[in-house]
This record gives C-alpha cells, sequence and structure tokens, in this order.
C-alpha cells in the first residue's frame, strides 16, 4: 500500500506537534564511526545540531528535542502558524533570504541583503503570502536540513547521489501524553542503542544540551533546580539550549502574542509538557534505567503522579517509551485523541496499535 502523502495530515496552517525521523540511504552510516571502513563521520553529528539551531532561528516552529544517531536522526517539532502571522512583511524577506541568499561571503554565509533584494520579496504579495506559510511548515524545515547536510556529506565524501532513504518519517503527537513519551524516547534513544549509558553522556541530544546548561549553572544543586529554572529556563541565555523550546507550559506567559522569543534564537517561549524541567530529567534518567538495564523497578512516587497527571499507564510506560517508533504509525495519542482526529479528517479511523496502552 503506498505512503499516505504527508499533506493529507500535515498542515502548515495549524499547530500541530510532528515527531520526524530521517534516515540515510541503505543505513549507511551518517555520523560517528563505521567499524566496517574505519571512517570516522562523528564531525557530521555537529552540523545538523548545527543547522537545527539556525533553522530554529528562522523558522515559525519549535523544536522540542531532537537526537542525532549513527544512520539517521530524530527531531520532534512544533508548527507555529500563529507566531508567523506576527511577523512583519520585512521580518518574512529577512529569515527568507537568510535561509535561500542570493550572495554569499567568502566563508559562504549569507551577505546582509540590500533594500532592493528585500523589496524583490517583499513585492510580490503571492510570492511573500508562499514563503510565510513556508517558513511554519515542518516539511520545509526538514527539507532544509536535508538537502544542506546531503550537499556536505557528498562532497566531504567526494561522491555525488542521494544521502538520504528517501522521504522523512512524520508521526502526529496529538495529546501531552503521547509528547512526553515520544520526547523521552527520541531523548533515550542512544541509551537504547547503547551509545550511552546514561542521558547525561547522550551527545546530541535535547536533554544532554539542557543537562549540560544546568550544571553550568554554579552553585545550582539538583534538588534546587524544581523552583528556579523555568524563569531561566525561558530567557534563552544560554550556550548550548538556549534554540530549544522550554519544556515547561506557563498557561499566562505562553499566550498568544506573549511567548515572543526576543533572542532571536527561537521561535517562541512556549513550553510544551505541564512538568518542570527538573521533573521531566528525573523522568528520564529512572526510564533510562529501566530500558538501559532491562529490568524493570518500581516507579518512584515522586514520579508517578506526573504519569497519572497525563493520564499514562505507569505500568506501560517504559513499554511506551522504548518501542515508540514501532507501537505507532502515522498518529500518536490516546484512544479518545485518535478517535478525535480521524472524526475530524472524517476518516474511519487512525493507524496506532499501540493507543490502548495509555490510559483514557
Amino acid at each position: 500500500m503506498a505512503r499516505q502523502a504527508r499533506g493529507e495530515y500535515l498542515n502548515p496552517n495549524e499547530v500541530q506537534v510532528v515527531h520526524c525521523v530521517q534516515r540515510c540511504v541503505r543505513q549507511a552510516y551518517l555520523c560517528g564511526l563505521d567499524k566496517n571502513t574505519g571512517n570516522d563521520y562523528e564531525h557530521r553529528r555537529g552540523w545538523i545540531r548545527d543547522r537545527f539551531e539556525m533553522l530554529a532561528s528562522v523558522f515559525a516552529v519549535d523544536c522540542l528535542t531532537y537526537a542525532v544517531m549513527s544512520n539517521h536522526l530524530h527531531v520532534v517539532l512544533r508548527s507555529r502558524p500563529d507566531v508567523v502571522k506576527q511577523w512583519s512583511d520585512d521580518d518574512v524577506a529577512r529569515r527568507w533570504w537568510k535561509l535561500f541568499p542570493q550572495r554569499k561571503d567568502a566563508n559562504g554565509k549569507a551577505e546582509e541583503p540590500t533594500d532592493s533584494d528585500l523589496g524583490m520579496i517583499k513585492n510580490n504579495a503571492t510570492r511573500l503570502e508562499e514563503i510565510r506559510q513556508r517558513l511554519s511548515d515542518v516539511s520545509w524545515w526538514m527539507r532544509c536540513t536535508a538537502e544542506n547536510i546531503a550537499r556536505r556529506a557528498n562532497k566531504d565524501d567526494g561522491v555525488s547521489g542521494r544521502f538520504w532513504q528517501g522521504r522523512y518519517r512524520a508521526q502526529l503527537l496529538l495529546d501531552e501524553a503521547s509528547v512526553l513519551a515520544c520526547a523521552a524516547y527520541v531523548d533515550l534513544n542512544p541509551v537504547r542503542a547503547a551509545m550511552a549509558d546514561r542521558p547525561e553522556n547522550s551527545e546530541f541530544t535535547g536533554a544532554k544540551d539542557r543537562i549540560d546548561d544546568l550544571n553550568q549553572r554554579a552553585g545550582t544543586k539538583r534538588e534546587k533546580r524544581s523552583k528556579a529554572t523555568h524563569a531561566w529556563e525561558r530567557s534563552g541565555r544560554r550556550r548550548k539550549s538556549g534554540w530549544l523550546a522550554p519544556i515547561e507550559i506557563n498557561e499566562r506567559r505562553d499566550s498568544a502574542g506573549a511567548d515572543r522569543d526576543q533572542t532571536g534564537r527561537r521561535a517562541s517561549l512556549k513550553g510544551f509538557l505541564s512538568i518542570p524541567l527538573a521533573q521531566y530529567l528525573d523522568l528520564l534518567d529512572w526510564t533510562g534505567r529501566q530500558v538501559r538495564g532491562d529490568k524493570r523497578g518500581a516507579i518512584p512516587k515522586h514520579l508517578a503522579p506526573i504519569l497519572s497527571r497525563m493520564g499514562l499507564d505507569g505500568h506501560s510506560w517504559c513499554d511506551v517509551v522504548k518501542k515508540f517508533g514501532r507501537m505507532f504509525k502515522r498518529a500518536a495519542g490516546s484512544r479518545q485523541s485518535l478517535h478525535d482526529e480521524a472524526a475530524r479528517r472524517n476518516q474511519s479511523y487512525l493507524q496506532g496499535p499501540g493507543a490502548a496502552l495509555f490510559a483514557d
């Protein structure tokens, strides 16, 4: 059966959270050390992370978390058409120029656009509206990632041809429970693959970036983080993870128009979970120990309420995180979320065989 067209369920005009996976052709090594050939491609992991950070500063798309593996990458994105609508025509033109400059300097970076350069974009109303929509489109984010990395990798290898294994895979995340499970699944991917033994050693993941920044805060003890971390996380004044979306949702400050980021590193200050960063990292740390150790310990009392509050079955939590990529197809969520989304799209069902693991 042919794969459903992404345009049938991804809509840049709607706020959607999407888990995207892009794999290398023939599952060849994207990054890291290829034991078969002895070639070291570890530097490419930095390329991808840097590209994500650059795109976060251009697109009206929030990057919730990511993981760069040896032959594939994961990224969880949230489209923000509400944010791109707030941008002026000049903002839109400058961001598009940064993505596709007509002139570059000796280092290959975009030169500062002239008024004439921006005018060529702004003076075509139809073209400008098309660009505005693309800047909140998850598919265009992935396209701008894939093309850039493919060109650099092929040049690095002295070859030509396809670098990626066809289209990227996309999963809609329909509720907070699925977002939490998917974020943990992505952040723990290196642990599952035995590339690291714990989240703080999982290089090139969103969790690692956040942990590194927390550790750099002199004098901050782990038990005190939950009280002070939220405001600090929103500030964006960090070397590594200031381009990622904050973890914790703040209903008052995350309302439309009040969450615009002033640092220029990300689309907005809006969080994506109803728990603070410290609790998310605690849950991630405990889950990683169960996933990596192939054992099932009791969920600590201070973590169990987190899962219950989001409608998750604590006993099945580790299975959901460990097998998330195989359990869900086009969309992930509770039975009710999948049913509601199918009804909204006038479909009889959405594929999601693992939805029974989420409590209703």
